[in-house]
């Protein structure tokens, strides 16, 4: 899928190629190419207009796709010098005739099958990454996903199981969690917060931590139990189902998802379709092609949870 990761940027290069190729063909004519466009410039009595400086601006990464921006800025007077200045060069190469040169030729060409391809691309796209697809991706998954305990609890850890008895003592008889996690606990992650880790679930956290919570009961105090700095007097505050994760969090994964399986659905078509001779061998027990490193492996929501906010672990 290498293919497919590599159609999905263009690089600056290849917007430079374009704009070679475009440069005597109507790229900055009088009519706005797009409804509402403003003209911003002329570079040989050829305009240069807004949406001109927006794609160059969200090319560098400078904003998002659709974002606005505003032509009073700084960043839209640097971005329009830039588009100005590439016009410019655009055109002095035209008119040394260094676009007729065939390895030139081959290079606009293959900017333009860049471009080509990205249209084709962002139609896919936004046929596939639609609210509804999200919400029904969503709740797919929610219905598959395993449920898990989560507890929310606090501890105290002390350097021996004697201080660890002693704390537990104090807490028996009504001494407040907090406050001496606070002034006697050695965990620097949770000390200053009254000693809590935040709601999580066992699958998470240090195996001492499972064994001392899995049978645990909401207000428990449970310990000392042998932890990686010492001994922990933990206190259960709460336990419950495990929370799903919400729509608005799993939201970019699930784009991400739905983005990649189409892209991928799509060229297997095409493949399919197309005669693609392959001319070189792979060498004997050379590496097998991957995806790409930030391809969903699955669908997204069955196997996230929430964030802990402790640090135990």
């Amino acid at each position: 899928m290498a293919a497919a990761k590599a159609t999905l940027t263009v690089i600056a290069a290849a917007a430079l190629a374009v704009g070679l190729a475009g440069c005597d063909r109507g790229g900055g004519g009088d009519a706005p190419p797009e409804r509402g466009d403003q003209a911003v410039a002329r570079v040989d009595g050829k305009t240069v207009w807004v949406s001109d400086v927006k794609r160059e601006a969200v090319a560098q990464g400078l904003i998002g796709q659709g974002e606005p921006l505003d032509t009073s800025s700084d960043t839209f007077r640097q971005v329009l010098d830039e588009v100005v200045d590439q016009k410019l060069l655009a055109a002095e190469a035209v008119r040394r005739k260094l676009d007729k040169n065939p390895a030139a030729e081959r290079k606009l060409a293959a900017a333009r099958e860049r471009v080509l391809g990205d249209l084709v691309i962002d139609a896919t796209v936004a046929d596939a990454v639609n609210e509804n697809n999200i919400r029904g991706l969503y709740d797919e998954q929610q219905k598959l996903a395993r449920r898990s305990l989560e507890y929310h609890a606090r501890q105290i850890v002390v350097a021996t199981p004697a201080e660890a008895e002693a704390v537990k003592k104090l807490l028996q008889s009504g001494a407040s969690f907090e406050a001496l996690a606070m002034e006697r606990s050695r965990d620097a992650a949770t000390r200053f917060n009254g000693g809590d880790l935040g709601y999580f679930t066992l699958d998470i956290m240090p195996e001492a931590y499972e064994g001392a919570l899995k049978d645990a009961k909401s207000g428990q105090l449970v310990g000392p139990t042998a932890v990686e700095s010492g001994y922990a007097i933990i206190r259960v505050d709460d336990v419950r189902e495990e929370q799903p994760i919400s729509l608005d969090a799993a939201r970019p994964q699930i784009v991400r998802f739905l983005t990649y399986d189409r892209i991928r659905d799509l060229l297997e078509k095409l493949r399919a379709r197309a005669k693609v001779e392959t001319l070189i061998q792979k060498p004997p027990g050379g590496p097998k092609e991957t995806p790409p490193a930030d391809a969903p492996k699955t669908p997204p929501a069955e196997d996230a949870k929430p964030a802990t906010k402790g640090a135990a672990k």
